[in-house]
């Protein structure tokens, strides 16, 4: 778009951030600036302030976040003051600064009694403090900055760091036979394809006036006992998978049964093609392994 040059990616050490790493060499007529937390501390809103006027950014991607699920029933106010809190001040701090604010949320805001894929103005109705967390730092970047745009999405994935299919990966080495529930349904988002639609909205974004929610994960809708499946087929291995209810796999944090994202609105209001999540996790594995 035009007026675009400089480029604040927080969170830049954890998977989605290390992809806009990696998209950066694309996209040369933009400036990035990437950052992690011992790099510039979201939390303060006076350093956070300094840094995009200082550095006259124009658009910030928030790929900073708190994803421990589980660790986050114990470590809530962690939690908060980093999906919540933190977004804010970069929410307010973008206002401020007249520069597009791109911030990350999750299908874990709804409850998973659905049957239906959720839209973005579905009742949002967390079951675990993490869902609650990111469900705040919704409200307060929209309550700092009506204009930024919040994109939910799904089960994210890459070749960096800790993620579903780089511990099956590592398991089916481990093990002759793994367990995996199959009961809870939703969508895979191969976090190079997220890094590749948010690149093709900043180039529209400004233009559309698009403020507001989003969905967005790879198409097709499975349980995590199918994708591991399809992790042990793609990669030929050996070891034996199967299914088991949520009920044999208790967890510190609720999950929704079915969180399936309907991406209807990003596609049509940005122009974005979604691949479908086969394809993009055998691409991801052609990487790892």
């Amino acid at each position: 778009m035009a007026g675009i040059k400089n480029i604040l990616v927080t969170g830049a050490g954890g998977q989605l951030g290390k992809e806009f790493c990696l998209h950066a060499a694309k996209f040369t007529q933009y400036n990035f600036y990437f950052v992690a937390k011992e790099d510039l501390p979201i939390d303060d809103f006076d350093a956070v302030n300094a840094f995009i006027k200082n550095n006259n950014i124009h658009c910030c991607i928030n790929c900073a976040a708190y994803t421990a699920v589980d660790k986050a029933e114990t470590e809530s106010e962690k939690a908060f003051l980093i999906n919540a809190s933190a977004a804010g001040n970069l929410a307010l701090a973008c206002k401020q600064n007249n520069a597009i604010c791109i911030h990350f949320s999750t299908d874990y805001v709804f409850n998973g009694n659905g049957t239906q894929p959720y839209i973005e103005t579905d009742t949002v109705d967390p079951v675990n403090t993490y869902g609650l967390s990111k469900l705040k730092g919704e409200e307060l970047v929209m309550q700092n900055n009506s204009a930024a745009i919040i994109i939910r999405t799904s089960w994210v994935y890459s070749q960096f760091g800790n993620n579903f299919v780089k511990t099956m990966l590592r398991l089916m080495k481990e093990r002759k036979i793994i367990n995996v529930v199959n009961d809870q349904f939703g969508c895979p988002t191969y976090a190079a394809d997220l890094a590749t639609a948010v690149m093709q909205i900043i180039e529209t974004a400004a233009e559309k006036n698009s403020g507001g929610i989003y969905n967005y994960c790879n198409a097709g809708v499975i349980n995590w006992h199918q994708f591991a499946v399809a992790i042990k087929e793609l990669t030929e291995s050996p070891c034996e998978v199967n299914a088991i209810p949520s009920s044999q796999y208790p967890t510190p944090a609720k999950r929704p049964h079915y969180s399936v994202l309907d991406t209807m609105l990003i596609k049509q209001t940005f122009g974005i093609s979604i691949p479908n999540w086969k394809d993009s996790l055998q691409h991801c594995l052609k990487l790892l392994t």
